[in-house]
């Protein structure tokens, strides 16, 4: 079996996502936590990557880690002013929690070893961009009008926020 350079890069991000997934959840700082979880995301869109998943790997990076994490990032540090809480772990969250970890892991790897390889793609072929054919399912076939109720939805939804973030209030 030869190891080239696509199986190293894909090692390095596998490594850098279960890597900054473990000090997320067991570093005692919160911005740190925050900080590794965004290693995390761009980790999980770097093996969107060679999954050939393009829009997937764009969306990762543009909505978790543009929009998701700012906003939690901006979260606590404009609203905790303790950032080094000692949190207390019982030894029945220890046990409960690996115990569903466990459960989950025996899960995911009994789906990895019953299902079947994928047929390889040739090296040379070149692939079209899943975003183009994302872009003819949601703009020309059936999802067009799912699309533009959730996009009226999201409208709806930044405008009632917006009302409801506003500091002074008119009463009528």
């Amino acid at each position: 079996m030869e190891f080239g350079l696509k199986q190293l890069v894909f090692y390095v991000f596998a490594l850098l996502t279960v890597g900054s997934a473990v000090i997320v959840v067991t570093i005692r700082n919160i911005v740190y936590a925050a900080f590794s979880l965004m290693m995390t995301l761009f980790s999980v869109a770097g093996l969107y990557v060679f999954l050939q998943a393009d829009f997937l790997a764009a969306t990762q990076v543009v909505v978790y880690v543009g929009g998701i994490l700012v906003l939690i990032l901006f979260g606590v540090m404009m609203t905790s002013g303790r950032l080094d809480m000692k949190l207390k772990m019982e030894r029945g969250q220890l046990f409960w929690g690996g115990l569903v970890s466990l459960l989950i892991f025996i899960l995911l790897l009994s789906v990895i070893t019953n299902t079947p390889q994928w047929k390889n793609v040739d090296e040379g072929a070149s692939l079209e961009p899943t975003t183009h054919q994302i872009g003819e399912m949601i703009m020309r076939q059936e999802f067009l009008l799912p699309f533009e109720v959730t996009s009226i939805l999201l409208l709806v939804a930044l405008i009632g926020a917006a009302l409801i973030s506003r500091k002074e209030v008119r009463e009528e």
